[in-house]
């Protein structure tokens, strides 16, 4: 491999990704690495289709990850997509490491902090996390800063590195998950619970955001706490 423009000195666990790209593997496929890195592996391979914001990439024959941790992540994701759930979260337990990671790469990017004006949108996401039960709207968080849609949208992205509606989300999730485990509430009552219109839309949203419907998602851990 060539020396590399502009190269630091670039750890292990996030140099795979380079010599596979390096080497041409890469090509035309989808692929994650370092934020720290992301523009310095444009630069270098161009025809690599870059993910820098989420934490692994499983193409098939080829999987990468974005750094050391996310590397668990990723081989927690090849025991659940090869041996079940169940031998994930054994396995996840046994190293005390959460079975999922919510969220990628984008809340721990480093940005520049807003302008001291006092402006923060942090009062308004606890006072979300108060009220996940009702159907905030973008409208109702930016009147609880007391900000135009536009800038709380805009600062919201920069403090959390996400939309309001995407955080919303996340943290729906997050709270229907924390409810299946340590309740016996029905998914409808939990998806009323945390914000979500109706069982469905619960579904819906905990298969796109850990692949795995609710009562899958208690069965699993239910039989993960059995002794």
């Amino acid at each position: 491999m060539g020396e590399l423009e502009g190269a630091r000195y670039i750890p292990r666990s996030i140099g795979l990704s380079v010599l596979l790209a390096a080497a041409g593997w890469l090509d035309d496929r989808p692929a994650t690495t370092h934020w720290m890195l992301a523009d310095d592996f444009r630069r270098w391979f161009p025809r690599v289709r870059l993910d820098p914001d989420v934490l692994f990439v499983d193409d098939g024959d080829i999987l990468t990850s974005a750094g050391a941790a996310s590397g668990i992540d990723l081989c927690l994701h090849v025991l659940r997509r090869d041996h079940g759930h169940e031998v994930a979260n054994q396995v996840a337990r046994c190293i005390v490491v959460p079975p999922w990671r919510d969220g990628g790469q984008a809340q721990y990017i480093e940005r520049p902090l807003p302008p001291s004006n006092g402006l923060s949108t942090s009062p308004t996401r606890d006072w979300a996390l108060e009220n996940l039960g009702l159907p905030l709207t973008l409208g109702d968080l930016a009147a609880h800063a007391n900000m135009s849609l536009r800038t709380f949208a805009r600062r919201f992205r920069d403090e959390t590195g996400m939309s309001p509606g995407q955080w919303l989300t996340r943290e729906r999730v997050t709270r229907a998950r924390h409810l299946l485990e340590s309740t016996d509430l029905s998914v409808d009552r939990i998806a009323g619970q945390v914000g979500f219109a109706t069982a469905t839309s619960l579904r819906q949203h905990m298969h796109a955001a850990i692949g795995v419907a609710p009562l899958a998602y208690r069965r699993t851990f239910q039989a993960a706490l059995q002794p």
